[in-house]
């Protein structure tokens, strides 16, 4: 396990990153989920990774596991990469910056939502 000073430091980090509510990140998973035909079942909507962002933000700190810790580097790597300065903006054509986005929101950040 990671030591305390880590700990919070990659809580700090993960919570800047993911900037989206538990609330508004399981609405994005069902939304982005469904299709003219089936919608899955909430607990089922979304990618793993989206899924297991969903259940670390319900948890407290003292309740994070090894795969828990694993996941939240990832986002953070993840997110960091893709907001990057010269990575913001509007580089690609409309498609483009929509799929990022759509990319970003499935691992609870929304690079459209203003900093709080």
């Amino acid at each position: 396990m990671t030591d305390a000073l880590e700990l919070d430091a990659l809580w700090d980090e993960f919570h800047r990153a993911v900037n989206m509510t538990s609330q508004e990140l399981a609405a994005w998973l069902r939304v982005s989920d469904a299709s003219e035909e089936t919608e899955p079942l909430p607990e089922h909507a979304g990618s793993p990774t989206g899924q297991h962002v969903l259940a670390i933000l319900q948890k407290r700190r003292t309740d994070l596991t090894d795969d828990d810790l694993d996941v939240m580097y990832e986002v953070v790597d993840t997110v960091t990469a893709e907001t990057e300065p010269e990575g913001e903006g509007l580089a690609g054509s409309g498609a483009e910056e929509t799929q990022r986005r759509h990319r970003l929101m499935a691992l609870g950040h929304d690079p459209l939502k203003p900093p709080s």
